[in-house]
């Protein structure tokens, strides 16, 4: 079956069920903030490298983590204690995302970080939608995550680090807050040992589709990202893993 090429209609992407057993859902159109906001509305989102069309994602099963399955293994609890890292959040998105796209090509990996998607995501942090969470060491960036927040439904992007464990850091301190705000989840996308190893789950699409539609009733203040410095602190009543 082709892959459907998506048409003027920002909005309109076709059923789930049409993607491919990757996941591939569609290819085409742009990232206009009206058709991102709509994806990420409808549980798709954009991933693709440079010289290829902008292709359009649904897989089968996805990887979520709910706030309340963190796991956190017994040397970033230690981590944790120490408090050498403080936590901001929004100071320095556009940091953040160059910093996951230029992290991953000094490690020799590829990346979906182009930069068409780096002004989309840009705009979409100066709307509110976009947010950054920051780890910072002796007032330098070295680690971070960011990711497009809507309803009670946080979906991850990408995350870095320059030192050991602070894109962890990062992770535990974005759950400290979603306990707060009552996040239903973080979408992780798709399945990763490591995000496995802090308490990440597969779930059918149909069941991501159904959690999602739960998350949409809410609506959010564009103007609420603010965690305190130590935030991450408040998860150390999550079980430990080996």
């Amino acid at each position: 079956m082709p892959v459907y090429q998506l048409i003027d209609d920002v909005s309109l992407f076709p059923p789930h069920e049409l993607a491919e057993p990757g996941g591939l859902l569609a290819y085409g159109g742009d990232l206009s903030i009206t058709r991102l906001l709509s994806a990420y509305q409808q549980g798709i989102f954009p991933w693709y490298e440079d010289g290829s069309p902008i292709l359009w994602w649904s897989p089968d099963p996805r990887l979520i983590l709910e706030p309340g399955r963190l796991k956190i293994s017994r040397s970033l609890r230690k981590t944790l204690r120490k408090k050498n890292f403080e936590i901001r959040s929004d100071t320095s998105f556009e940091e953040v995302i160059n910093a996951c796209a230029t992290v991953r090509l000094k490690n020799g990996e590829g990346t979906w970080i182009t930069k068409e998607m780096e002004h989309a995501y840009n705009q979409l942090h100066e709307l509110g939608y976009a947010h950054s969470v920051e780890v910072w060491e002796n007032d330098q960036l070295v680690g971070g995550l960011y990711g497009v927040y809507i309803g009670r439904c946080f979906f991850g992007e990408s995350m870095f680090m320059k030192t050991k464990d602070a894109s962890k850091v990062a992770l535990v301190a974005l759950v400290a807050q979603a306990r707060e705000w009552e996040i239903h989840f973080i979408d992780c996308q798709v399945t990763t040992n490591h995000l496995i190893s802090l308490g990440a789950q597969e779930v059918s699409r149909r069941e991501f589709l159904r959690r999602l539609r739960l998350g949409m009733r809410y609506n959010n203040p564009l103007d609420n990202w603010k965690f305190a410095p130590h935030i991450y602190l408040r998860c150390l009543d999550a079980p430990a893993s080996s």
